[in-house]
């Protein structure tokens, strides 16, 4: 079984909230992958789901050089940049997978580079920018039955 979602954005700051209002359903162990060409807004909608668990906005930024933030909240949150990957082997030699089942939020941009690492019940998230500060975005889990 699977749900879809799509929200239109009309700015930076609805972003940051439809990332707040879906964040605020996350629980440990949950996995986003986001999905978005460059400058799409992927980092402004983490910057939501944060601060859901307290984590102020301005604290998150992206990943791209260090391939993870980590940030204390309620739950922890993980935010990972694989962008920059060559290989699958690069994320498990830091540990992407205890950090997928452990007891955080992972959000993941570039997720196709690590594809086969990521359990099948993870949210994806995709990010499609449509004119000017407008964004559509498409919220998508495939659920276990």
């Amino acid at each position: 079984m699977s749900t879809s979602k799509t929200i239109i954005s009309h700015s930076v700051e609805e972003t940051i909230r439809t990332g707040y209002e879906f964040g605020k359903q996350l629980k440990p162990g949950d996995i986003i992958c986001l999905k978005g060409d460059l400058g799409a807004g992927k980092t402004h909608f983490v910057k939501g789901v944060a601060s859901a668990f307290g984590i102020k906005p301005e604290k998150v930024s992206s990943p791209t050089y260090t391939l993870i933030h980590e940030y204390s909240g309620r739950i922890p949150v993980y935010h990972f940049d694989c962008y920059r990957l060559e290989r699958e082997q690069e994320a498990l030699e830091i540990g992407a997978e205890e950090y997928f089942y452990g007891d955080g939020v992972c959000l993941i941009e570039w997720p196709e580079k690590i594809s086969s690492l990521i359990p099948e019940d993870a949210f994806e998230v995709e990010i499609n920018h449509r004119s000017g500060s407008e964004r559509e975005i498409i919220i998508h889990q495939n659920k276990q039955e």
